[in-house]
């Protein structure tokens, strides 16, 4: 079969609403209840098989801690040894599949999540991640959908791109080669589309995968392996194992053929895995290649100028939607003295109509943290600030008795470098230092230096000089730069994702430059009558 197809065009994903009264919400709880009544038992996929070892860990919804959604079943090094041999065994035929059959089997993993898995996909990462309806809609399954196939579109555009020039006689041509050994995607919990996107873009390139989620996602990472599976992923090509991260790196970064990582995760674990593979640089085939969207310290800095209602109404939805636990979340703000008021009673007021509890409860905006480690860690700053006598103006309680709930907390900081205005929380907290109205300028620099962090940010101004000023001083403080909008919400195909500094390699999830990580080119020139004699004519 031979041609240059065209892929089917990929539209962003529409975002249900999900109104009261409608079927949309009926079937999605239909579908929550059903899973909260059953207990699932997931293996590990190798190769072929469905590991299952019987050492094995429950999975609790953390709005509802004692109730048990099922079982996973952990490894050791010895699956993950296991998992790269399968990969390899793959990837001679991975690699040779014509690349629109690659691309339709992604192609159709999106269909099936658009329709019959979306509302299994969205209960999942509800139940096991504590995301409330919409906000698990625009992950679970509209970015995810997105993900699938615009990187479909990304190939062919990449594949297209040749050598625009050749000379008399001559071909030239480059191909476009999967890496050379296996790739290690490390995935988080917050985003569900991240954990499906960070196995499968390599994959779509012709790469095989050994994929370790967070232990806290493993719920929903099952229910991307059945749709991938069911779309018709050869067995080998991504392999899914619930193993410690020791001993998942001990295995792994050792590997000589380890040849890309693709990661999502802290910035701390990511320095770590950077010196390890560094340590390890001489026992590997080739340079592997290291992707990853780290940590965030994301900021909001607002001119004079600006709304004091669409200020408001971008903290509270940029800080505390699916409770502050977004790598792009609005973490630090900056207010000028002037609108401070009109601010700080907008936001207090929304917030009182804000209500807090389990997702089930589709009229809840506010749901759990993750686990009780970050909860712990979310309240020790909480305590912290309370303790140092910082002005608290919301929220400030936390109960993990049933679930890991922390109430959306403002902080008001007279020291601008005060540590919640520094360092990174991952939780529902905001800390706002209010400055004098005529030192915006003065304030952008100080928005640049506080934090090492380099991912997502905002500014709000009516005033287009102060627009243009705060993003030329602020250009390398966010590889996500917003104007006045919340710093989240990138949508793939209008919003490629990533930072820099200190938040990551800033790759740019769902842009055709994350794929080019994941493939090695070649060049190939073709000579129709090649010389007879050495000779040049200046030898003349």
């Amino acid at each position: 079969m031979n041609g240059f197809f065209k892929v089917p065009t990929p539209k962003n994903e529409r975002v249900r609403d999900y109104v009261p009264g409608t079927d949309e919400v009926k079937n999605l709880k239909a579908k929550l209840a059903e899973m909260r009544s059953e207990q699932r038992d997931v293996p590990m996929y190798i190769g072929s098989e469905e590991v299952r070892t019987g050492n094995t860990g429950t999975m609790h919804p953390p709005h509802d801690h004692k109730h048990v959604l099922g079982t996973f079943h952990r490894g050791d090094k010895t699956h993950v040894a296991a998992a790269i041999d399968a990969a390899l065994e793959a990837k001679e035929a991975w690699a040779n599949l014509s690349w629109e059959n690659r691309a339709s089997i992604f192609l159709k993993a999106a269909d099936l999540i658009a329709g019959e898995y979306r509302n299994e996909i969205n209960a999942a990462t509800m139940l096991c991640q504590s995301k409330n309806c919409y906000q698990a809609e625009i992950d679970a399954a509209c970015e995810l959908i997105d993900f699938l196939r615009f990187n479909v579109q990304y190939v062919t555009q990449l594949y297209a791109e040749q050598p625009p020039e050749n000379s008399p006689g001559v071909w030239n041509k480059l191909e476009y080669r999967p890496l050379e050994g296996f790739v290690f995607a490390l995935t988080p919990f917050n985003f569900t589309a991240i954990a499906a996107n960070l196995p499968g873009t390599p994959a779509l390139m012709g790469n095989t995968v050994v994929w370790k989620p967070a232990e806290t996602q493993i719920y929903s990472a099952h229910v991307i392996m059945k749709v991938f599976k069911e779309a018709g992923l050869p067995d080998g090509v991504i392999n899914l194992v619930y193993v410690s991260g020791p001993d998942t790196g001990d295995v792994v970064f050792k590997h000589r053929d380890f040849a890309g990582l693709h990661f999502t995760g802290s910035t701390g674990v990511f320095r770590h895995l950077w010196q390890e593979i560094g340590a390890n640089i001489a026992k590997y085939r080739t340079y592997p290649r290291i992707v990853g969207e780290t940590g965030g310290k994301d900021f909001v800095m607002v001119h004079k100028s600006s709304n004091a209602d669409q200020v408001a109404t971008a903290l509270v939805r940029g800080a505390f939607e699916f409770q502050g636990q977004k790598c792009s979340a609005a973490s630090r703000a900056y207010i000028p003295s002037n609108l401070w008021p009109a601010v700080k009673d907008k936001m207090l007021s929304m917030m009182k109509e804000m209500k807090m509890g389990p997702t089930e409860d589709f009229s809840n905006y506010i749901n759990a943290v993750i686990d009780e480690k970050s909860f712990d860690k979310i309240a020790s700053f909480i305590t912290q600030a309370k303790e140092d006598g910082v002005d608290i103006i919301a929220g400030g309680n936390f109960d993990k008795s049933e679930g890991y709930f922390i109430e959306p907390t403002v902080i008001v900081a007279s020291d601008p470098k005060y540590r919640t205005m520094c360092e990174e929380i991952f939780g529902p907290v905001l800390t706002i230092h209010v400055y004098d109205e005529v030192k915006y300028e003065e304030t952008l620099d100080l928005v640049d230096a506080t934090s090492e962090y380099a991912l997502t940010g905002s500014i709000f101004a009516k005033d287009r000089y102060a627009v243009e000023l705060g993003t030329v001083k602020l250009r390398n403080a966010a590889g996500n730069f917003y104007i006045n909008d919340k710093p989240t919400g990138a949508v793939v195909g209008q919003q490629p994702f990533g930072g820099a500094r200190g938040s990551g390699t800033n790759d740019k999830a769902g842009a055709k430059a994350n794929l080019m990580r994941w493939t090695s080119m070649r060049t190939i020139k073709e000579t129709f009558n090649a010389p007879k004699h050495f000779g040049y004519p200046f030898h003349q």
